[in-house]
């Protein structure tokens, strides 16, 4: 069992950035894959972004990709997503997941386990 809890929501101009951070419970973090989703208002939820157990396997949503940086560390039991140049497109809710996979998955129904989730809005 893992839980998870996301921090570092917030609001932002255009343009700005933000470090959204993923805690994880338990002492078997470095044994799951972890992703970031995103999910706007009226929209379903998104892949934004995964991460192997070591960290040497990253995919990003071609959305995001020169913008944003998942990053983890394993001493700490924690997964990050820095956020830079923010666009208006990026706000959502986004949520952590992990997944007990050697190979990080683009597909959120193959995550086991999700956070609460947290809040990103970007002005324009």
């Amino acid at each position: 069992q893992v839980q998870l809890v996301e921090s570092g929501g917030g609001l932002v101009q255009a343009g700005g950035s933000l470090r959204l951070s993923c805690a994880a419970s338990g002492r078997t973090f470095s044994s799951y894959a972890m992703g970031w989703f995103r999910q706007a208002s009226g929209k379903e939820r998104e892949f934004v972004a995964t991460i192997s157990r070591s960290g040497s396997i990253i995919k990003y949503a071609d959305s995001v990709k020169g913008r944003f940086t998942i990053s983890r560390d394993n001493a700490k039991n924690t997964v990050y997503l820095q956020m830079n140049s923010l666009k208006p497109e990026d706000a959502a809710v986004y949520s952590c997941a992990a997944d007990q996979i050697t190979i990080p998955r683009v597909d959120q129904g193959e995550y086991d386990y999700w956070g609460q989730g947290t809040q990103v809005t970007v002005s324009s």
